[in-house]
């Protein structure tokens, strides 16, 4: 098949590629914004210094990640207006919506705290900064919210009428509670957070494995790897939950991108479910696959005997791409069942008190981290690319949605551009990043002056912890 690079799909490609860049660090984002409010949350109610150690030492990543994030997310938006004019037109009263929900109420909130969080450890009462940290990770969440309902009304805007209505070729806003709730925005949301929670979760777990394994800052790593693999675990084991409730929702609304994630170009009885192939499209089949019968049936319509729509009951012009969209799906599914094995087996490990000992485990662990990272990015792979030819399913197409005025050279020059320029970033962020986990959570890290009783006593132990001596041999001048 010949690649046409044309400037509709040269503006496709530019797109994919900064929003791929982009969720390298939403998802983290949002993941470390929880584990923070549990180790700051912990350090409140126990005092435990190691805890507030590594809520120390994690705010800082958070801080570098969500400037990142930030930086490539308002670059990413403005091609909204530079390639996809006729598509801004179209849908900008309701993706504008959402897009000002989420500075209102996401954005504000997470910036306006985000001083506190990171400047404000010894200038505030730690309650405060605890709250402080709250808002930032709820606005962390909010902001997916928002992003994620926009997206959603393009996949399923239900009909006219509804939600919306066509006014002078522009979609106009009828209900904007509607729009928040579509049909298919609560089964994504879910799976979107999810998500992001095991990326947060492997992150830390890959940092602090790195640091037991090289016996450095063993007891705070301890601790909080222990707090990552069970948010990991709960989320991994909800996360196949969620699938399922999605795969079920996007049999109903959207069958032609179901068939394309499973490879069923054939509507038939009993319809099989593949666990792995190549799939066919000119041949309409799946070459070297290997299926369970009757189970697609199954898990659709809890029935084995029920046929799954396939691809022969839809015009060839509106089929999705099926060779990509099966392959980034079924990939995902692989990862998300391999998290879930490996923060059980380390589960498992830690309740018999063997976890620590058990060094082939966490080399797997520090490794791990990729996986994540990888089945974010193929998710939205597999929602995006199995929702073609439609930019707003059923209603516009992606190819008519391009801007009229821009030449297949801007956009080749403007990708290069791009290119160049979040490589370097990319590799400040890693420098940055690096930097700061060699120097681990202990190395900057002095215990506030004070003198009183309970003061006195609290410092002494912190001193303890970091290698000093404790209160009875300073008090007994040894």
């Amino acid at each position: 098949m010949q690649l046409d690079f044309d400037a509709a799909n040269l503006s496709r490609l530019q797109f994919a590629l900064t929003v791929m860049f982009h969720y390298l660090f939403p998802p983290l984002t949002i993941g470390l914004g929880v584990l923070l409010v549990a180790m700051e949350g912990l350090y409140l109610k126990t005092r435990d210094i190691h805890y507030e150690m590594l809520a120390r030492f994690w705010t800082k990543i958070f801080a570098v990640n969500f400037a990142v994030g930030t930086a490539s997310g308002i670059v990413m938006e403005f091609q909204f207006g530079t390639n996809w004019a006729v598509y801004s037109r179209y849908v900008g009263d309701v993706f504008g919506s959402a897009l000002a929900a989420e500075g209102i109420f996401a954005f504000f909130l997470e910036s306006g705290f985000l001083a506190v969080l990171v400047f404000g450890w010894d200038k505030v009462s730690p309650r405060m900064h605890f709250f402080s940290t709250v808002m930032v990770c709820l606005g962390s969440i909010f902001s997916a919210v928002w992003i994620v309902i926009a997206n959603s009304w393009q996949q399923t805007p239900g009909a006219a009428g509804e939600t919306f209505r066509i006014v002078n070729g522009r979609a106009e806003i009828v209900d904007f509670w509607k729009v928040v709730f579509n049909e298919s925005s609560m089964h994504r949301l879910n799976h979107v957070l999810l998500g992001a929670f095991i990326m947060g979760a492997f992150f830390v777990m890959s940092v602090m494995a790195y640091y037991i394994l090289k016996a450095r800052h063993v007891e705070p790593a301890r601790k909080s790897f222990a707090i990552a693999l069970v948010f990991g675990a709960v989320s991994s084991v909800l996360i196949l939950w969620s699938g399922d409730m999605q795969a079920r929702q996007v049999a109903k609304t959207q069958p032609p991108k179901l068939a394309a994630f499973e490879g069923v170009f054939r509507t038939e009885k009993a319809t099989p479910l593949y666990l792995f192939g190549v799939p066919d499209a000119e041949a309409e089949r799946v070459r070297c696959g290997v299926a369970i019968p009757g189970m697609l049936s199954f898990l659709v319509h809890h029935d084995f005997q029920t046929p799954v729509a396939g691809l022969d009951q839809v015009p060839a012009a509106d089929r999705p791409p099926v060779g990509i969209t099966f392959q980034s799906y079924h990939i995902m599914i692989g990862l998300g069942l391999f998290f879930v094995a490996l923060t059980l087996a380390g589960l498992f490990f830690l309740w018999r008190g063997t976890l620590y000992r058990k060094r082939w485990l966490l080399w797997t662990f520090v490794f791990a981290v990729v996986g994540p990272v990888i089945a974010n990015q193929l998710g939205w792979v597999a929602a995006e690319v199995g929702r073609q030819p439609w930019v707003v399913y059923g209603l516009l197409r992606t190819r008519d949605a391009v801007s009229r005025n821009v030449s297949a050279a801007q956009v080749w020059g403007s990708i290069a551009m791009f290119c160049v320029l979040y490589g370097l970033l990319f590799f400040v962020w890693l420098f940055v990043v690096d930097h700061k986990i060699r120097k681990g959570p202990e190395e900057d890290f002095t215990p506030p002056a004070t003198t009183t009783g309970a003061g006195l006593m609290e410092a002494a132990e912190r001193l303890a912890d970091k290698g000093g001596p404790s209160l009875t041999e300073a008090r007994n001048g040894d």
